[in-house]
């Protein structure tokens, strides 16, 4: 049999910490992904560094990270990330976007990202599941509600008219959506620890990105709940694998 082969599209720089504690975010999310007998390739496409239009064609899926960067700009990387999406899209590459990349597939497929108006979204958060989630998630038996790592200010307002909206929650109206069945977004982090997060809010404070009181409240919420990162790799690794 044909060893599966996959590449996580990172969008983001590694921090020390992450890359000391984690081998970097892309290791974060291999060792989250990946099984044994897969291949993984990792393109740091914040950097420039994008697959040749032969070699896509080796892929079975794509992972696009989360990012420091604004999903609705218009950075030289971002648009080439736009072009790169729209070919896999056409291709009908399994394609799996987290926070950044959940809303950049959102802008690629044409729908409309933005500030959210209600500021930023950092900790755990509930979010609730359509009732009507494909069948190969649904074969999951998840809860109606899942817990997730939140770490964003930016969100997507508009999807087009062929994406479906399959959770939501209090603060944002499309915490995942589906586009076929080979498109799917998350704007939580499912691949986050509470360690990841905990050293975000203070990079957050340092970069004077957030304010003192809001990453105090950010750890507070981070207290009280766990996020299912169980359920939430099922959930992956059942979308990206194509297991239908």
């Amino acid at each position: 049999m044909e060893k599966k082969r996959f590449a996580v599209l990172m969008c983001a720089e590694d921090s020390e910490y992450v890359k000391k504690v984690y081998g970097g975010y892309s290791g974060v999310f291999v060792r989250m992904l990946a099984e044994e007998g897969e291949t993984w390739d990792v393109y740091k496409v914040a950097r420039g560094e994008f697959p040749e239009d032969h070699e896509l064609l080796l892929y079975d899926g794509f992972v696009i990270t989360g990012s420091c960067s604004d999903a609705h700009g218009n950075d030289t990387w971002v648009r080439d990330l736009l072009d790169l999406l729209h070919k896999l899209h056409s291709m009908n590459k399994r394609l799996l976007g987290i926070c950044f990349g959940h809303q950049i597939l959102g802008r690629a497929l044409g729908g409309k990202v933005t500030r959210s108006p209600t500021g930023w979204d950092i900790g755990v958060r509930t979010i609730k599941l359509s009732p009507s989630l494909p069948f190969s998630l649904s074969s999951l038996d998840l809860p109606s509600r899942l817990s997730i790592i939140e770490c964003h200010r930016d969100e997507i307002r508009e999807l087009p008219a062929k994406a479906e909206v399959i959770a939501w929650s209090e603060k944002t109206g499309i915490e995942m959506f589906k586009y076929g069945d080979h498109i799917m977004g998350i704007q939580g982090h499912p691949e986050y620890s509470k360690d990841i997060l905990l050293h975000l809010i203070d990079r957050l404070i340092q970069g004077n990105c957030i304010m003192d009181a809001v990453g105090i409240q950010a750890r507070e919420r981070a207290a009280q709940w766990d996020p299912d990162k169980e359920a939430w790799k099922r959930v992956c690794v059942k979308f990206l694998k194509g297991r239908l």
